[in-house]
């Protein structure tokens, strides 16, 4: 691929929570690029004084004195909602000050020279992004503006979007923004390439200072294909700090009968020290965390244990584990069958953490030989190197985040057809039947999501198929196409079997699709309602058993074969609780009723004068996947 925006090299940036990171593609490698003070990692941090503004380790470095200006976690705000409850939560625990701003943006509220100014969570990080631009120029010694930026595996759609426009203000060319999981197993396997082993499944494990993130992968040569993706934008380093802080503000609470929570400027110097001590207790089983004068004048000393750490964040590291089982499960795939299980990020060093992690592989070795805090910006400089210059590095597939169907029935229930973390491109197809008798036009609504019920689901588009020959409800076929194309371009087609008629839809990756957060947020409510949505399905079959059976005794009891050697009465009466039933399925109040099995077996007896001169009758002939 030729590069046609611009000229001079392209970089790639992990704009991490904590820290980010740059590199280069340079003499057939990739180069990580050192900051100005020799580090090769820069923290995420903006701070603003009554006389200039600072980023990265000075801004770090004065966060303890000046913490109500000092910006963080910019990350954890970007493509959010004021109101989001992730927000909420993290707003009591920030030393700055947040607001809502118009169409419910948080705003960053800081004094800057001596004034009140407000800072997007885009703007914050912007100026992340221009350092990381900065630190690559003065290493390059030429300007600097195409870039791969990374993200999480989870990061919504604005989220995507928010991390662009931050690109923009830095002045960068974002060619490409990639998944955090994805740049590691590309570093990963850049080594791998050359090898003859053949094809391997790895899992990347990927646990930095705010998020977590699994992608499970196979891997042959050149050839990286995507199986599954699972993550939490919301679990991190970052969350194992405050639950040290918050342990640490009882204890002085308990110790010296002072409350320091109100407290900015002690609460920053406690997390300062308490992530230091986070880190050595990766290499020692204890540390002593000591501040002078943390409040009031008294002292803070307070001896913390590896074993204390892992016991405070036990049910955290838990749902790191919770997220590699549910992209295997989600991938169908057994942890046997993993090959590799690579782990990145700066906080899957925590030794409980890759404990749990073996003990959940059955004891299997970790491969730690690719950086964890590197990793992620190699192969985002890998994925720049290949956009800008063409080269045939690797060859990248990905999978769809949700699944794909249409409404179906007059209960207009899921019908998947392309299952969530399927890989793309993919093209599915199913027969469908209609629901009426003499129908001759259908309307076929496309959905993603995971509930049992559309109504739950998000509805992507819809159109109508016309020109379908009457017949009876069941007889007339309709073929549903679904194909996504490699960049998430999702057609959709309907074709009516005898006559040929056919339309179809193009669905693009535009604002009216979900969400990457609202995708996680549907598959936990899925697992959550899952037994709900269980017994639905339960209700739907009872319901289409009633249906079918009640519609096939209605055009039965009308052949003359059959109704003619009933009585009159007989026949009536028949006619009568036929008409009844489907008159009561008819009634919209009645959807969700749980007495479609009594109905049914109160009509069957009804019926058996029927069932006894046709004797027996089968299901309706053609009726594929129900009616759409």
């Amino acid at each position: 691929m030729a590069n046609n925006q611009g000229e001079g090299p392209a970089i790639g940036i992990d704009l991490g929570t904590t820290y980010s990171c740059v590199g280069v593609w340079q003499h057939n490698r990739v180069e990580i690029i050192v900051n100005d003070q020799g580090n090769r990692t820069t923290p995420s941090y903006v701070a603003f004084t009554n006389e200039q503004r600072l980023v990265g380790d000075a801004a770090m470095n004065q966060v303890a004195k000046n913490p109500t200006n000092s910006v963080f976690d910019a990350k954890r705000l970007i493509g959010r909602s004021f109101n989001d409850p992730l927000v909420q939560s993290d707003i009591k625990l920030w030393p700055f000050k947040v607001i809502k701003s118009t169409g419910d943006k948080p705003m960053i509220v800081v004094k800057y020279k001596g004034k009140e100014k407000h800072f997007a969570a885009e703007e914050i990080s912007s100026m992340v992004l221009q350092k990381m631009r900065d630190i690559a120029e003065a290493y390059l010694g030429k300007p600097v503006r195409n870039a791969v930026v990374t993200v999480p595996a989870n990061f919504s759609d604005s989220q995507r979007n928010a991390t662009k426009d931050a690109g923009c203000i830095a002045g960068l060319n974002i060619l490409h923004i990639i998944n955090e999981p994805t740049a590691a197993a590309i570093a990963y396997g850049l080594d791998k390439i050359e090898d003859s082993i053949g094809k391997r499944t790895v899992l990347i494990f990927d646990l930095g200072g705010g998020t977590a993130d699994v992608s499970l992968l196979t891997m042959e040569k050149g050839n990286f294909e995507v199986k599954a993706v699972a993550g939490n934008t919301h679990l991190g380093g970052e969350d194992f700090d405050n639950r040290m802080v918050e342990h640490s503000v009882e204890v002085f609470k308990k110790r010296k009968k002072l409350d320091v929570s109100a407290n900015s400027k002690a609460l920053r110097r406690l997390k300062t020290n308490c992530e230091k001590a986070k880190r050595i207790l990766s290499s020692v089983t204890e540390t002593i965390i000591e501040i002078d004068c943390l409040d009031a004048g008294t002292d803070f000393s307070y001896k913390f244990t590896r074993a204390k750490f892992e016991d405070l964040n036990r049910d955290l590291f838990k749902k790191c584990i919770d997220i590699v089982d549910k992209c295997l499960s989600d991938a169908k795939m057994d942890k046997s069958c993993v090959d590799e299980v690579v782990i990145t990020g700066g906080s899957s060093r925590i030794p409980k953490v890759q404990q749990l992690l073996q003990d959940f592989f059955d004891g299997k070795k970790l491969c730690k030989n690719i950086h964890p805090d590197e990793a992620i910006a190699t192969g985002a400089a890998i994925q720049a190197e290949i956009l800008t210059n063409g080269r045939n590095i690797i060859k990248l597939s990905d999978v769809t985040p949700l699944s794909l169907g249409i409404a179906v029935g007059s209960t207009r229930d899921m019908s998947v057809l392309i299952p969530r973390n399927t890989a793309i491109p993919i093209e599915m197809e199913k027969n469908y039947t209609t629901s009426h008798d003499n129908q001759t036009k259908i309307l076929v609504s496309v959905y993603e999501g995971e509930r049992a019920r559309t109504c739950d689901n998000n509805l992507l588009g819809e159109f109508t198929l016309r020109g379908i020959p009457p017949a009876r409800r069941g007889v007339a076929e309709v073929k549903v196409r679904f194909n996504v194309d490699s960049h998430g371009i999702l057609n959709v087609s309907a074709k009516e079997i005898t006559t040929g008629v056919m339309k179809n839809i193009t669905i693009t990756n535009d604002e009216s699709r979900l969400s990457s957060e609202e995708i996680d947020r549907m598959v936990k409510v899925a697992e959550k309602f899952k037994a709900d949505d269980d017994k639905h399905k339960k209700r739907v079959k009872a319901r289409k058993a009633l249906e079918d059976y009640a519609h096939k005794m209605k055009h039965t009891i009308k052949e003359k074969s059959i109704g003619d050697r009933l009585a009159p009465a007989q026949k009536k009466q028949i006619e009568d609780n036929i008409g009844q039933v489907i008159e009561w399925l008819e009634d919209l109040q009645l959807r969700n009723s749980d007495r479609y099995g009594d109905k049914l077996t109160r009509l069957q007896k009804i019926c058996e004068p029927i069932q006894r001169i046709a004797s027996p009758l089968g299901p309706p002939k053609n009726h594929k996947n129900g009616p759409p």
